[in-house]
């Protein structure tokens, strides 16, 4: 069957409250950042985009070999929009996708392949053609976002994406993904902490060396 969606994964903060590069911690000695574009391919995407911001010229070496195009987004600092209009400029060429987009981060390290196969399946058989990941009752990343919303999320500005757009469809249209365990994001030391202890990130020599 013919792949119907594309993939974007955002990996250009700086992770300054982690204190280190979230991309580079590893699971399994695979880095995040690697990870998340591989389980993005495995979705069965057409076309994948990861892009970069901080850290770029450490960050792409992860990227080699896989099947993906890397953009770099020289405004990463304004926040997110600014990361997915740099993903829609590419793919706004060569030729346009026009279809449906999964968005995903590199700071969740409970992702697995399934989550996102679910998002594909289940936003096909929703009436508004998105589906999302539910975190302590909003709806975040990863998610499967429908063209039209995609364009709305990309004319944004500062640390907004599409998350306004998603609460605002009807009730019960957008199809929701129950996973908890994704709802840990590395943003700060503890939630390292927390992901180590959990099995879902290496142990860190520098961090839990005595």
């Amino acid at each position: 069957m013919a792949a119907t969606h594309a993939a974007v994964v955002l990996a250009a903060g700086a992770s300054r409250r982690l204190g280190r590069p979230k991309q580079l911690l590893t699971r399994e000695g695979e880095t995040l950042l690697r990870r998340a574009a591989r389980l993005a391919l495995a979705s069965g995407a057409a076309r994948t985009v990861v892009v970069l911001g901080a850290n770029r010229e450490r960050l792409q070496n992860e990227l080699t070999g896989l099947a993906v195009q890397s953009v770099f987004n020289p405004h990463w600092e304004q926040g997110l929009s600014s990361s997915l209009r740099a993903a829609a400029d590419a793919l706004d060429v060569d030729p346009p996708f026009t279809g449906p987009i999964l968005v995903l981060g590199c700071d969740q390290p409970a992702l697995e392949a399934h989550h996102l196969c679910a998002l594909v399946s289940g936003a096909a058989a929703a009436a508004a053609g998105c589906a999302a990941a539910v975190h302590r009752q909003a709806l975040g990343v990863p998610a499967l976002i429908a063209p039209e919303l995609w364009r709305e999320a990309t004319a944004l500005r500062g640390d907004r994406g599409f998350g306004a757009a998603l609460v605002r469809q009807p009730v019960g249209t957008v199809w929701r993904l129950d996973a908890p365990d994704l709802e840990l994001d590395l943003d700060t030391p503890a939630d390292l902490d927390e992901a180590v202890a959990r099995g879902w990130i290496d142990p860190l020599a520098d961090r839990y060396a005595t």
